[in-house]
């Protein structure tokens, strides 16, 4: 195959993280058509956010690095300026990705840094906006944004720099179902329309297998062709549908609910005690602000696996903040029976401080009351046994996420917020997760937990509220929600 017909080539690719005690990738090999949409699977950890980071050295982690990737032929560490700009990259959270107060100026940042004629500039600002349709947003700021349409800013700003090569760190990871559907599309597009070749990480290829032409996993380092898509989504999908627990469930076959619930109080007994309560609560961020709440009310029973679903923007994390105590009702009140609380954020990096992983779930020791055993028995739990000695955020994605939810478990609390706790993670930690979840369950924690993950929510939760337009539109038990949902569904 020509230089020209591959459009990405990693030639017998090796790294090692500093302080690993072995490498994340051992010999890579992999060629991307050009014109490919390509999809990259492999477990959590496995090595995907670290393979595709190789291919633009501005962002590339330190470490041992041997092996030659290329882009059209020419080493990637060649490329610079201009040049650089063959390779985009967008990542899993736009918000660590969009550093301007504006939409159109977001737009224009990367085409500025390259001190790009304002003529040229414009035009390509203005072609990108009409592609996907920004013009009634242009001028927003970006912090009012959504999730669906920062990831889509994301995308637009990676794109106005023409890139041949567009690279994707599991883009809809953050997404509500319909926005992913609707950010799928738009990516199909610029693989299609634009020609470009389009490569993405992600854990949920069921939803991307009717766009792709390839996909590659990454095993134990090292990368492998996939032969068949149809029985990548058909097996992606099935393991979604047949991992679940039923509700309050862990990992295992509906025979298994029985002994994920506690004793008492019963989750299902309307009279069960409130953990959480909120009466007519409303919330802004700004005087003149839009109300993100809107006379919000919502009861969450002691002992429950209470999941809350919707849309991005529609108030889900700023709910859980306002349960927490890191921010007050505007009006009315929320109201928690629960004083030890822990709450897991989106980007688990606010919650990390230390050097190492071991350092990390060592930090709450004192006021936890917990030692260095239980400590080193979760990180064998969190399948980090042998990452005790890498800086946090040398993890990947879903690591990064395992490492922050032990550390909260650690100090037992007896409510326990979550916010997008299976973000980044693969089937195989997601089910980990949801053991954890209905361990904490089982000693009568009380869970929260706020997520996009249908397929979960059935697997945890036994009862769903949907948030819409700053209110709770419905609450139902789980199997009644997802029965009687037209769109909502796992």
């Amino acid at each position: 195959m020509s230089c020209e017909a591959v459009a990405l080539a990693y030639d017998d690719v090796t790294f090692r993280y500093p302080g690993a005690c072995g490498d994340v990738l051992s010999g890579t090999t992999m060629d991307v058509p050009a014109g490919a949409f390509a999809l990259l699977v492999g477990g959590t950890g496995s090595g995907k956010s670290t393979l595709l980071s190789l291919a633009k050295p501005q962002i590339a982690p330190a470490g041992d690095r041997a092996g030659q990737v290329r882009v059209f032929g020419r080493p990637v560490d060649e490329l610079d300026g201009i040049e650089a700009c063959e390779v985009g990259y967008v990542f899993q959270d736009p918000d660590n990705q969009i550093v301007c107060d504006s939409v159109w100026h977001e737009m224009a940042f990367g085409l500025e840094n390259l001190g790009t004629p304002q003529g040229e500039m414009r035009r390509h600002v203005a072609e990108a906006s009409y592609f996907f349709g920004m013009g009634p947003w242009f001028h927003s700021d970006t912090d009012a944004l959504s999730g669906g349409r920062k990831q889509l800013l994301a995308l637009a700003s990676t794109l106005v720099m023409q890139p041949r090569v567009l690279l994707l760190d599991e883009p809809t990871a953050q997404l509500d179902p319909i926005a992913a559907r609707n950010f799928l599309h738009a990516l199909f597009r610029v693989n299609w329309e634009l020609g470009c070749t389009v490569v993405v990480a992600t854990h949920d290829p069921e939803l991307m297998v009717g766009y792709a032409t390839c996909a590659f996993e990454l095993v134990d380092g090292a990368v492998r062709p996939v032969d068949d898509l149809e029985r990548l989504g058909r097996e992606a999908a099935l393991a979604d549908r047949g991992s679940g627990a039923g509700p309050g469930g862990g990992p295992g076959n509906a025979g298994a609910s029985t002994a994920m619930r506690p004793a008492s109080p019963s989750p299902g007994d309307a009279n069960a005690p409130a953990a959480v309560s909120a009466r007519g609560a409303w919330f802004r961020y700004g005087r003149d602000d839009d109300w993100v709440l809107r006379g919000l009310d919502l009861e969450v029973r002691q002992g429950e696996v209470h999941a809350l679903v919707g849309g991005n923007g529609c108030g889900k994390s700023t709910l859980l903040s306002l349960i927490a105590g890191t921010r007050r009702a505007r009006r009315g009140e929320v109201r928690s029976a629960i004083s030890a609380k822990a709450m897991l954020p989106q980007d688990p990096k606010a919650l990390f401080a230390g050097e190492r992983v071991e350092d990390e779930l060592m930090e709450w020791a004192r006021i936890g009351g917990y030692g260095e055993d239980e400590a080193r028995a979760m990180m064998g739990e969190l399948g980090l046994a042998d990452r005790a000695g890498l800086h946090p955020y040398d993890l990947s994605g879903g690591q990064r996420q395992m490492l922050a939810l032990g550390k909260l478990l650690l100090v037992r609390p007896r409510l326990l917020l979550l916010d997008e706790p299976t973000k980044g993670l693969d089937r195989t930690a997601r089910e980990q997760v949801a053991g954890m979840i209905g361990k904490a369950r089982r000693s009568g924690v009380t869970v929260v937990v706020s997520t996009h993950d249908l397929a979960f929510v059935r697997r945890v939760a036994d009862r769903v509220s949907l948030m819409f337009d700053g209110e709770i539109a419905c609450t139902e038990p789980v199997d009644e929600f997802f029965r009687n949902n037209l769109f909502y569904r796992p």
